[in-house]
């Protein structure tokens, strides 16, 4: 994630850079995708190490494809720009005619750009409209699901998806005070999170509006629902030895992707006391580092916003 931009405003610091660089083993002449372009930082260090190569960058959002394509495009490479969801890279690749690729690049989660930008609506830490939305064409915001779901339906995604212990409390204090008015900003949202809290879990440690933040933005953004299939569908594009790299940043996440490369690289399904398989499903990867890749010391100083970043790689058998 970059610290740069001139220009066009995207300032995004890649995370675990060097790490994916190397777990992608790129070749000069290969074809990549980067599915969460961002500002450009893991995209540009890819096309640098391209010669007669091509790089795809894929993102959803509009400002991060305006950066990216100003800034690739003078780098005088092979490159491509697409606005679209790293989980449509199936027809973003046919549209293009790339029938296979090299390797896939997948950064998960907000980037630092969208959380400090306050208008996005990311970031309990400033005052702006409830929005949270990656693509602004989707329909879905923050302030729907805010004043529109059920109690029960809140309590669920604040659990499942920010695992807030919290949740029934918080779901309740929500449902109430739109009751009297609808909830439009980050900051009212916030400030009713935590004084739904006990007075303990308000001191100390992350902010308490944290996970519930996480948990509406990945239903907003429906992030979650999109990796596997994701995963599945750059799986198929690449050639024998080529490589998917995929960082996350929460256990969410990395749960879904530890799962889908256990799953890609075991093949067989059957239960395990068949004396045969009967399925004829082949391993279709290998994983290239067992336990997830962390940041350096180095980086964490650097970028605190590293700190929870793991990053798992695979190569295509």
């Amino acid at each position: 994630m970059e610290k740069e931009s001139k220009g066009l405003e995207f300032n995004h610091r890649s995370v675990l850079l060097d790490e994916c660089m190397e777990g992608l083993a790129i070749k000069p002449d290969g074809i990549y995708i980067d599915g969460t372009a961002g500002g450009a930082g893991h995209s540009s260090e890819i096309a640098k190490k391209l010669e007669s190569g091509r790089l795809v960058a894929i993102d959803q959002d509009e400002t991060a494809v305006a950066v990216a394509t100003e800034r690739l495009s003078a780098l005088g490479k092979n490159t491509t720009v697409v606005r679209s969801n790293f989980c449509e890279i199936a027809s973003v690749c046919r549209e293009l005619g790339i029938e296979k690729i090299d390797g896939v690049l997948l950064d998960l989660g907000v980037s630092s750009y969208q959380l400090d930008t306050a208008e996005r609506g990311f970031s309990y830490s400033a005052n702006a409209p409830l929005d949270m939305r990656m693509d602004n064409r989707c329909s879905l915001t923050a302030y729907d699901v805010v004043n529109t779901y059920s109690e029960q339906e809140l309590k669920k995604i604040l659990f499942d998806y920010g695992e807030e212990r919290y949740a029934p409390a918080i779901a309740s204090a929500i449902v109430k005070k739109r009751e009297a008015a609808p909830i439009r900003t980050t900051a009212e949202l916030s400030d009713i999170i935590k004084y739904a809290m006990p007075p303990a879990a308000r001191e100390g440690g992350h902010h308490p509006a944290k996970r519930s933040f996480q948990a509406i933005r990945i239903e907003v953004n429906r992030e979650l629902d999109v990796i596997e299939p994701a995963i599945k569908a750059a799986v198929e594009l690449l050639g024998k030895g080529g490589r998917i790299a995929i960082i996350t940043f929460h256990s969410l996440e990395d749960r879904i992707v530890k799962q889908a490369f256990a799953s890609l690289a075991s093949g067989c399904t059957c239960p395990k006391d068949f004396p045969i398989c009967v399925c004829g499903n082949k391993p279709k990867v290998k994983l290239v580092n067992r336990k997830p890749i962390l940041p350096s010391k180095e980086e964490l100083e650097e970028n605190p916003r590293s700190r929870s970043a793991k990053l798992r790689v695979a190569e295509k058998l």
